[in-house]
């Protein structure tokens, strides 16, 4: 293998690439958002929960996060896509807590319990963003950030101000509002959404949101309709678009179908996604409880997801392909 994966053919752009941000910097936009964030934290309607709570004023709802975001974590990541991680890694911002309460988190004491969560002003997570900059991370990616859109979008305003220049990455759960979704418009370069299950019983039972599915398929296609198709940089970093995750979970092969379909289906077949095998019992998954999913998936179960994504035409699906690159 001499060149890049099949997966970039036809979405490589030149090097003048400027991340979309840049625009709103230079617009009537910039002053807009920044009183739109302000205004939705007084009775938050942030995320489809619609807590109506006065987060300017500290007070919390179901995401125990007031007037600051907290971070749990910051810095390079090398556990990402390699369309992310590159060779100097992803600059993974991780926000405590979250609006979803997934039984099966792999981050429960992060999301579920907050442990070592922080709160930091919006000039302090600006300087987060361009310390990860500084020290060569090819993006800034935020972590569950669905619950402190208005933070996030302060921060990135006042970032770019002072010289922030790289890709940003929106790690999401997909369980996003139109309203947040709307702030973050010109801002965001890659929408990176998990989309989890199709059922809604399951939804209620796993995430508890029964209306996950329907808020994960309306948030997607927003996010395609601003940033569009994943698009790379001539050494196959991600510069655009948006990048679809699927856990594929045990017993969930008919989730798996129907969101493969969907996707390819709403989205077109040229979309990327990244079919995970990676799930295992945590969180609050044990033998006594949700014992259905108290096991990793089998390898069959995988092959399966992605010969799905295969039988309805979706063929830029992620793999590990940079270690390959570097030997050649």
């Amino acid at each position: 293998m001499t060149g890049l994966p099949d997966f970039c053919n036809g979405y490589i752009v030149d090097n003048g690439f400027e991340p979309i941000y840049r625009q709103v910097l230079t617009s009537s936009l910039a002053a807009e958002k920044r009183e739109k964030a302000k205004e939705m934290l007084h009775t938050c309607r942030v995320c489809p929960r619609n807590c109506e709570v006065n987060r300017w004023k500290d007070e919390v709802g179901t995401c125990l996060t007031g007037r600051w975001a907290k971070i749990a974590s910051y810095g390079p990541h090398f556990g990402e896509e390699d369309c992310l991680r590159g060779w100097r890694g992803s600059g993974t911002i991780f926000f405590a807590y979250c609006n979803l309460k997934c039984v099966f988190c792999q981050n429960f004491d992060i999301s579920r319990q907050g442990i070592g969560g922080r709160p930091v002003t919006t000039e302090e997570l600006a300087a987060l963003m361009l310390h990860l900059q500084d020290i060569g991370c090819h993006n800034i990616n935020f972590v569950t950030p669905e619950h402190v859109v208005p933070q996030v979008c302060e921060a990135i305003l006042l970032a770019v101000e002072k010289g922030l220049k790289v890709p940003i990455v929106y790690n999401t759960s997909a369980y996003d509002s139109q309203e947040s979704l709307d702030l973050m418009n010109g801002l965001i370069d890659i929408y990176m959404p998990d989309f989890k299950y199709w059922d809604p019983a399951k939804a209620k039972k796993y995430l508890k949101a029964e209306d996950y599915p329907s808020v994960a398929r309306h948030s997607i296609k927003e996010m395609h309709r601003q940033v569009g198709p994943l698009v790379f940089s001539p050494q196959g970093l991600a510069l655009r678009g948006v990048l679809i995750r699927h856990l594929v979970m045990p017993g969930g092969l008919d989730d798996t179908k129907e969101i493969l379909s969907w996707i390819a289906r709403e989205l077109g077949t040229d979309t990327y996604v990244n079919i995970m095998d990676q799930y295992y019992p945590a969180g609050l998954v044990g033998p006594n409880r949700y014992p259905e999913i108290n096991r990793r998936i089998t390898g069959r179960e995988y092959e399966q997801a992605v010969q799905f994504a295969h039988n309805v035409g979706l063929w830029r699906l992620d793999y590990r392909w940079r270690r390959i690159l570097l030997w050649v």
